[in-house]
Order: C-alpha cells, then structure tokens, then sequence
C-alpha cells in the first residue's frame, strides 16, 4: 500500500505511539540510544520492528519512525546531550512529548532550540512563589 506523507510537514503523532520505539530499544538493552546514538543499521532494524509490530494505520507508522529517526538526530546535538546528563531519564518522557508534536520537516529535521526550550521549561524546578512583597523603599 502507498502512503502519501507531505514530508515538509509530517503528522503529529500521540506521545504513546512514539514511546514505543524507546521501549523496543530498552527491551533490547539499548536504553541509551539518545545519549549514545545508533547506527544507520540499528536504526534501520528499529524501523524494520516499528513496521513489525506497530497496530496503527500506514500513515502513523511511517511517522513515528520519521518523528523517531528526527529525534535521534537532533540528540546528537551537545546541549541536548548534556540537557539529558543534566536531568536524567525524566528528560525521555518530556522528549518523547515534545517530538510527538512539534513541527517537522524531515529535510532539516526538529527545530533543536525549539526542543531544547521546550525540555528545559518541562525539566524545570518549580519556583516558590514570594508570600509576601518585600517592603522596599525608594530614596529620594
């Protein structure tokens, strides 16, 4: 069957649809693939198990593995790696989250500061709010 998938635009996906491929790789012992990077084979017997395995329609199928393929690449970037040693495996969720809906074009791949916003404001501590305003005084 042919999918027709406008690649300068690919669907949005639910979060639970692209946390699959995360879990095929943690069952197989490569939990540390956004850290570590795959190689183009691995990555390609990944896709081979998303079309195996995966029970949505054609057209959700292939964008999860480009949405997953996108996030890979925009790890290999140092300031999300680091943004991932920074917060732990919280921040895979949050990842998986924000692929699963922002923009993509399969040609320039995720907006990188676009995401790195967006995990850094979800992996952020929460501020206190101030009680009370403090009395300041101005002098004259």
């Amino acid at each position: 069957m042919t999918v027709l998938l406008n690649l300068a635009d690919v669907p949005k996906v639910d979060a639970s649809e692209l946390d699959m491929p995360m879990r095929m790789l943690i069952d197989k012992g490569q939990g540390l693939a956004l850290l570590k990077g795959l190689s183009e084979r691995e990555i390609r017997e990944l896709e081979d198990d998303i079309w195996a395995d995966f029970e949505g329609s054609d057209e959700a199928r292939l964008a999860v593995a480009l949405r997953f393929r996108a996030l890979l690449d925009v790890f290999a970037a140092r300031r999300l790696k680091g943004l991932i040693l920074d917060h732990g495996f919280k921040l895979i969720a949050a990842a998986i989250k924000e692929a699963s809906q922002q923009p993509l074009n399969t040609r320039f791949g995720f907006n990188a500061q676009k995401l790195l916003m967006a995990l850094d404001a979800a992996t952020a501590h929460p501020v206190a709010d101030v009680a009370e305003p403090l009395p300041l005084q101005i002098a004259a």
